[in-house]
């Protein structure tokens, strides 16, 4: 195994679990802690980094990526300055193209539009769910009005992760 590739396969695990801890603890404390969303942004980096040394195109996906993170940030920063998303998920938001990689925003798009409405279906329904605890989790978010968004960013950037490791998409 080269290195790259074996940098690769590191950084993309380290990705997905970081994603992971992020979906929980936006579900369980409504939070994204800085420190997390910048390691995701790290590694989304260093793989995109990889894939153009291994190119040697170095603007194919570096730079739409980064032109793509810097418009989500600009573009949903009033959103947060109106309280209608909170600071962790434009955070997020901004370095989801890093993850993803700039060809594959369609694919990160159509996964985060379901999982959203699936999110939002299940915390304005918790009744029609299983496990007691659960619904208790779901009814806080339904009395606070809140959707912890943070859920399913990570869950569309760990499955659009998956998907390039596993060359279902582009790399």
């Amino acid at each position: 195994m080269t290195m790259p590739v074996f940098l690769n396969i590191a950084l993309t695990a380290i990705a997905i679990a970081v994603l992971l801890r992020i979906a929980m603890i936006d579900f369980k404390k409504e939070k994204i802690t800085n420190r997390d969303v910048l390691l995701v942004g790290a590694v989304g980096t260093g793989s995109l980094v990889i894939a153009s040394l291994q190119t040697g195109f170095w603007m194919s996906g570096l730079g739409v990526s980064l032109v793509a993170a810097l418009m989500f940030f600009v573009l949903l920063f009033p959103f947060w300055l109106l309280r209608k998303v909170g600071a962790g998920d434009v955070k997020l938001m901004a370095v989801a193209p890093l993850v993803a990689g700039g060809e594959n925003m369609l694919t990160f798009a159509i996964l985060l539009l379901v999982l959203a409405i699936v999110t939002v279906f299940a915390v304005r329904n918790p009744m029609l769910l299983p496990a007691p605890a659960f619904r208790q989790y779901l009814e806080h978010f339904e009395r606070k009005g809140i959707v912890p968004f943070g859920v399913p960013i990570a869950g569309a950037l760990i499955v659009t992760t998956v998907a390039k490791a596993l060359n279902l998409i582009a790399a």
